[in-house]
């Protein structure tokens, strides 16, 4: 029987008061996941998860408190509401803390243009181990490809529900159907791998798995021979696979939890250009059928179109209410929260102005450098922005790839890389972060 998630929160916000708490929100959250995982055409493992989450903020005065379980037994729920109320009661004071006024709430939502979730009826474990397998054998078929390390395939669907003692309530289901392919070329020390896969909301809109495991096996091959690049000042060009990791550095240092610290490199910047002046970052939580749409965020406020970055100019930090109550400003609806710990600024979905060159197009126009398609670990200084991370890609020379590299390392100041981005036109629209191919002139390179 499918549990009421609005009476879970209702019986939590009810102990909550009875207890002795002033306000309080209230989360819940169940769902099912299942995950197929296959090897050398049989079922490798199988996994299936049910469950539901609950967690209970309390505020005493400004004090507060955060509890969570995945019961939702009557006793369960006082127990957790005595809990909680008793741990505010021993916490510091905090001036920032405190649910909306009820008129910033989100009142007029619209779930259902947001398309969040799948109506088709969920995949079954043995439909996902046919995709999966069906993956791997693409993968296999691939000539130099010596072995497939992993293909998956996975499924979810979850409820969540919020509720506050300022009258907030909203509840959204979310789904999401994912396979992914890891192929291995070479063996021993001349082993190579590399990977592709998809996930979707909804299941039609999934990837056929032959294009997955294909994918996975050409990229693999292509990664043979792998050597060192020189050692030097080149242009480098973030694939698109991995260039929302550049503009997340950027979109983790205007969080307000890392402003209100005075642990950014970006502290000093609203209101200046941090990027090249054609370029926006636009924030639009109301994409239909993307993972990271939202109608409000965890604190019950309206999420909507926001511009970050306006031709090049950052425009806001990202805050939740404490943050922009610390900061004198208001709240930009970016509370994100789970069921044990309170609200946090997070952003959801993000594009980036895309250029009008293709990627081949900025990889002649760079001549000579390094077109980087993973990394591997992150030193980045907070303070000051300075940035090194391992990297393995491909060496372009003329305009043209010419072998594949790995172990070498890029270093640069974001500040400056920033301020040199050429985008290309080649980012994928059905992912949360629609990020292109970004090419940045003069990064240190250390490789042979």
């Amino acid at each position: 029987m499918t549990v009421s998630l609005s009476s879970v929160t209702d019986a939590l916000l009810d102990a909550a008061r009875k207890a002795g708490a002033d306000h309080a929100d209230a989360l819940a959250v169940d769902g099912t996941a299942v995950q197929i995982d296959v090897l050398e055409g049989k079922l490798e493992q199988a996994e299936r998860a049910e469950g539901i989450d609950i967690g209970l903020r309390v505020m005493i005065g400004q004090k507060q408190a955060c509890v969570s379980a995945s019961d939702i037994s009557a006793d369960t729920i006082r127990t957790m509401a005595e809990r909680a109320v008793a741990m505010a009661a021993e916490a510091p004071e905090d001036p920032y803390i405190g649910l909306a006024d009820p008129a910033q709430l989100a009142r007029d939502f619209d779930i259902d243009a947001l398309e969040l979730a799948d109506p088709a009826d969920e995949q079954s474990p043995a439909a996902l181990q046919e995709l999966a397998l069906r993956a791997e054998a693409a993968a296999r078929d691939v000539a130099g490809v010596d072995k497939v390390q992993a293909s998956a395939a996975s499924y979810s669907r979850r409820r969540i529900a919020l509720a506050a003692s300022n009258g907030f309530f909203g509840s959204y289901a979310r789904t999401g159907t994912s396979v992914s392919c890891v192929a291995i070329s070479g063996t021993g020390t001349d082993m190579e791998r590399d990977y592709d896969g998809d996930s979707r909301t909804f299941f039609a809109d999934l990837r056929a798995p032959e294009d997955i495991g294909q994918q996975a096996g050409e990229r693999a091959v292509e990664r043979a021979g792998s050597r060192k690049p020189p050692t030097g000042s080149f242009p480098v060009l973030y694939d698109e696979r991995i260039s929302a990791g550049l503009i997340g550095h950027m979109l983790g240092a205007i969080n307000g939890a890392a402003i209100v610290r005075g642990g950014s490199w970006l502290r000093n910047s609203l209101g200046a250009q941090i990027l090249p002046s054609f370029m926006d970052v636009i924030e639009e939580p109301h994409r239909a059928r993307i993972s990271g749409s939202r109608p409000f965020d965890g604190e019950g406020l309206p999420t909507a179109r926001r511009k970050i970055i306006d031709q090049g100019v950052l425009t806001s930090w990202t805050l939740d209410l404490a943050s922009a109550r610390q900061l004198g400003l208001q709240s930009t609806a970016n509370a994100a929260r789970g069921p044990s710990a309170p609200p946090s600024p997070s952003v959801s979905n993000i594009m980036v102005t895309q250029g009008d060159k293709s990627r081949a197009t900025l990889l002649a126009d760079m001549g000579t450098g390094l077109l980087i398609t993973s990394m591997i670990g992150t030193s980045i200084n907070p303070n000051t922005g300075d940035y090194s991370r391992g990297a393995s890609g491909f060496w372009i020379e003329n305009g043209e790839i010419q072998y594949p590299v790995n172990e070498c390392t890029v270093a640069g100041n974001l500040h400056d890389m920033l301020k040199t981005l050429v985008p290309a036109n080649d980012a994928r629209l059905h992912l949360s972060r629609v990020v292109p191919s970004l090419l940045v002139e003069g990064l240190t390179l250390a490789g042979s």
